[in-house]
């Protein structure tokens, strides 16, 4: 069995974003209550939770955006940027703790305390672009932690997959120059779903020109096609980039029973996605797999998706 972290924290859902959102504290409940049911909780390693330098967030994005972001906080104000991203007073604090928190996991699987490590921290992150919130994000956890092994480790070659129904904007555009990154999205096709970005086009800019890869999916797409397209362009771009450690940016809000897009996976397909990237991971990437929350809104899909998707990481074969 992989030696396979887990980062959960009641903190997490003190970020209140209103009774009617859909990216709501229930979210982390129902993922911690459906690990705990399937014993999956008590097979982890539990990660602690830890708040990051905040040098390390101005890497990612703008110093007046960050300033915007704590002071619209500390006014306990309704929203920051847009009406999407709800925010309390708390929220500044608790989206440094969930950057912090992605960053430490990183470290202990770079360290070789554990093989892989997931990460269920809110607010998500993958909307959040260089100086603006979208989308429910604050700062974009899986951004600043590919900066982070970058800067800190010196690693040239970084693997990012969202498979989150919604286009990773802000994560595509931090690197889409930068050829060390690649990124590859499959999502909602943008004529359709929010943002509107991620079009099979959009292959990155000057150097970063074939790092970035679009999978739009028309809807009603389904397991097999997003099989197809693991068969037929995922694994392929991969393993001919080799990536030096796999980041997940794990939405489930592809699932048939979410409410927010209308692609219709199975709560199996984040299991053989998993196992996927796994595979990636050993072949080239020593193993290292971290995978981080982002979407996911309807409660018990989300909570039997992340469920497959760690019992997916413990179960990996370690050399």
């Amino acid at each position: 069995m992989a030696k396979t972290g887990l980062a959960q924290d009641s903190l997490f859902q003190k970020h209140l974003t209103g009774p009617d959102h859909p990216e709501r504290p229930q979210r982390l409940a129902a993922i911690e209550r459906r690990l705990r049911e399937t014993g999956i909780t008590e097979q982890c390693v539990p990660i602690t939770s830890t708040s990051i330098d905040i040098e390390l967030v101005h890497r990612i994005h703008d110093a007046a955006y960050i300033a915007r972001a704590e002071s619209s906080c500390r006014k306990n104000q309704a929203f920051l940027d847009t009406p999407d991203s709800a925010i309390c007073a708390k929220s500044f604090d608790i989206a440094c703790l969930a950057a912090g928190t992605v960053i430490h996991s990183v470290d202990l699987v770079m360290e070789k305390q554990l093989d892989h490590a997931f990460c269920a921290v809110r607010p998500p992150g993958h909307h959040a672009e260089k100086g603006i919130s979208m989308g429910f994000c604050i700062f974009n956890n899986i951004a600043i932690a590919t900066q982070h092994l970058l800067d800190k480790y010196q690693l040239s070659r970084v693997l990012i997959l969202d498979w989150d129904v919604h286009h990773g904007n802000g994560t595509q555009h931090l690197f889409e120059t930068d050829p060390r990154v690649l990124f590859i999205s499959l999502h909602g096709h943008p004529s359709i779903v929010y943002p509107g970005t991620g079009q099979d086009t959009e292959r990155g800019i000057g150097d970063g020109e074939g790092f970035t890869l679009n999978i739009p999916m028309t809807p009603p797409s389904s397991d097999a096609i997003y099989l197809a397209a693991f068969n037929d362009k995922v694994i392929p771009l991969a393993e001919s980039f080799a990536p030096e450690f796999v980041l997940i940016s794990a939405g489930f809000d592809a699932h048939r029973l979410d409410p927010l897009a209308p692609i219709e996976l199975d709560t199996e397909s984040f299991g053989w996605m998993t196992n996927a990237m796994l595979r990636i991971a050993k072949q080239s990437a020593q193993g290292r797999l971290v995978s981080v929350l982002e979407g996911g809104y309807h409660l018990e899909a989300l909570g039997n998706s992340v469920a497959c998707h760690v019992g997916k990481l413990l179960n990996a074969e370690i050399d």
